[in-house]
């Protein structure tokens, strides 16, 4: 039977808050002072809010957009476990 564009079941919609690699520098050499000098400056803290796609122990996947039949959807932002800090579950309000 063909699934109806209203029979899928809602997808999780969560924040996540987590801590972003990042890189410094141009191709070929850098000045090193300037590179210590940046290296201990923190990550950047990123969050990010979607609808989770996929969930395991290595990674999340979230898009931000998703159409009502599901043909269609935004980027796919796919997240490493180790660099998450919290995953927040959002729900609608009831009130």
């Amino acid at each position: 039977m063909k699934k109806k564009k209203n029979d899928y079941k809602p997808l999780e919609l969560v924040l996540v808050i987590w801590i972003d690699a990042e890189e410094e520098g141009e191709i070929g050499w850098n000045d090193f002072k300037s590179i210590q000098k940046y290296s201990k400056k923190p990550c950047p803290k990123i969050q990010s809010v979607g609808h989770v796609v996929y969930h395991n122990d290595t990674h999340i996947a979230l898009v931000s957009s998703l159409s009502e039949d599901r043909k269609n959807s935004s980027s796919c932002e796919k997240i490493p476990t180790a660099f998450i800090q919290e995953i927040i579950h959002l729900v609608p309000d009831k009130g």
